[in-house]
């Protein structure tokens, strides 16, 4: 199988990695200095499920790796409009696109340039970031794939994407015929500890240890399960015990990539996390004023990030 890792960070490179391992025929597009260690040293995983390294296929020219079965994306969410330009010459009658963003908007926006055929609905549960060119580290949760076709069919593309995933170390793959459900669930966790940790400077440990930020976290998340039952989206009733349970068993220096962006003055995803919420939130009448004034209080960052404003000398 012919394998295309659009977006070769924490996300891709991991998986990708995981996939090169095992045998597979990958290709990372990737750009700059990191896509010239990828040609010139390979890969190098550091992971608290086993390191590897390695050489690999990699180019900043989509249309030369040709059509590919698989398209794995772990870009930035932002940017997941101009990736699906970027792939439209790897994808054939049978290539499956697998976006892999947080939020719960990706699969729409690649949808819109690719068409709905080649587009599943996927999510990822890993830690992980690129700690240099060439180099991604691996420091927590099961690194684990959610995905499925997103009219719930059974398919034997979801089945192969499967199977090919789990014959990878490191790497567990759930197929799911509710994968809506799932990337909610998923959405319940991000957007607060983002934007949280964003506002507040402080690993996991400390947010969920200090009862003021733990309040704000749990209220934060309250705001999104009521934008999803909003929504039509059915979680359980326990849905939001279950992602502080899931917190407060992650690593106490647990941060979010989102909020390490905005502490590094990088461009975020604040616009598909917190910004969605308030927008979707909006749309449909639910009060959702923790992440309102979240968003408010880190908008401006994040426009000093893209250089639209400028904060006085």
């Amino acid at each position: 199988m012919r394998i295309a890792i659009m977006g070769s960070g924490g996300v891709g490179g991991y998986f990708g990695s995981r996939l090169v391992q095992a045998g597979q025929d990958v290709t990372f597009i990737a750009r700059g200095a990191h896509l010239n260690a990828l040609k010139q040293t390979g890969i190098r995983l550091i992971s608290v499920k086993g390191d590897f390294a390695g050489p690999v296929q990699a180019t900043d020219d989509p249309e030369t790796v040709g059509t590919v079965d698989l398209v794995l994306v772990g870009t930035k969410a932002w940017q997941v409009a101009d990736a699906g330009k970027a792939m439209l010459p790897m994808i054939g009658p049978a290539t499956a696109v697998l976006p892999l963003q947080n939020g719960v908007e990706a699969a729409e926006e690649l949808i819109k340039v690719v068409g709905a055929k080649p587009v599943l609905g996927g999510l990822c549960r890993i830690i992980s970031y690129r700690s240099q060119p060439g180099e991604i580290t691996h420091m927590g949760a099961d690194p684990t794939i959610v995905f499925g076709e997103l009219d719930g069919s059974e398919t034997a593309r979801c089945k192969w994407i499967a199977n090919t995933f789990n014959a990878a170390v490191g790497v567990e793959a759930e197929p799911t015929q509710n994968i809506r459900v799932a990337l909610w669930q998923k959405f319940l966790f991000m957007p607060p500890v983002s934007s949280v940790g964003a506002v507040t400077r402080a690993p996991l440990g400390v947010i969920r240890q200090v009862p003021e930020t733990r309040e704000l976290l749990v209220a934060a998340i309250q705001e999104v399960k009521c934008l999803a039952e909003a929504s039509d989206v059915a979680l359980p009733a326990s849905a939001v015990d279950a992602t502080m349970s899931f917190i407060d068993g992650l690593p106490a220096n647990t941060t979010a990539s989102m909020q390490r962006d905005i502490t590094d003055g990088k461009p975020s995803e604040l616009e598909s996390q917190t910004g969605a919420v308030v927008r979707l939130a909006g749309k449909l009448g639910v009060p959702v004023p923790v992440h309102s004034h979240l968003y408010q209080a880190l908008l401006p960052l994040e426009l000093r990030a893209r250089g639209t404003i400028k904060f006085p000398e």
